[in-house]
């Protein structure tokens, strides 16, 4: 079994940061790409940044200079860092991970459960 989780979200200001983190575990053989997506209330999914195993970066135009996305191999975690927060980044943050386990060795995308960020003006 494997297992993503999410957390540090909540409520902030205008202006405000916030430090979000996502921790892969369980049968876990490698963890390859590692991702945040958000979704708003009704929008479609959209991808806010993504680093691969070897920690190169890409972002979402509307987030680049604000957010930084990192990661701790070791502990097969990412972090991502929202400095600067407006009110059109609130949604539901999710993480995404493509892991391969030693049950199978397919690379598969695994889900957190999602946390709220919400930033008001």
């Amino acid at each position: 079994q494997v297992q993503v989780v999410e957390s540090g979200g909540g409520l902030v200001q205008a202006g405000g940061s916030l430090r979000l983190s996502c921790a892969a575990s369980g049968n876990i053989r490698r963890v390859n790409d590692m991702a945040w997506y958000r979704q708003a209330p009704g929008k479609q999914r959209e991808l806010v940044a993504v680093i691969s195993s070897g920690s190169s970066t890409n972002y979402a135009d509307s987030v680049k200079g604000r957010f930084t996305i990192s990661r701790d191999n070791a502990k097969n975690t990412i972090y991502l860092q929202m400095n600067s927060l407006k009110p059109d980044d609130t949604a539901i943050y999710y993480c995404n991970a493509r892991i391969s386990s030693y049950s199978n060795t397919v690379i598969r995308d695994y889900w957190g459960q999602g946390t709220q960020v919400t930033v008001s003006s």
